[in-house]
């Protein structure tokens, strides 16, 4: 689930995930822009894989708690930025 493995592909794991999210945090962002933006950039790369909303939810909770990202007056940003 977090790292791809032998049944779960790069593109669905959410360490990939939450790299690409982290890609789109170059300013506070609700998390409704982040997940527009996610999807819009997806679909321009050609990904087979769609990824549901609580996946990327889930991918949030991971950074967070590794303490990459940030919540602060409904906005999410990477720490340190």
């Amino acid at each position: 689930m977090i790292l791809p493995t032998k049944h779960l592909s790069p593109d669905r794991s959410l360490i990939v995930i939450g790299g690409e999210v982290v890609s789109f945090l170059d300013e506070p962002k609700t998390v409704s822009r982040v997940w527009e933006e996610f999807l819009r950039a997806r679909s321009r790369a050609g990904r087979r894989a769609p990824v549901p909303y609580g996946w990327f939810v889930l991918s949030l909770d991971l950074l967070f708690i590794l303490g990459v990202i940030e919540f602060h007056a409904g906005r999410i940003s990477r720490v340190g930025t």
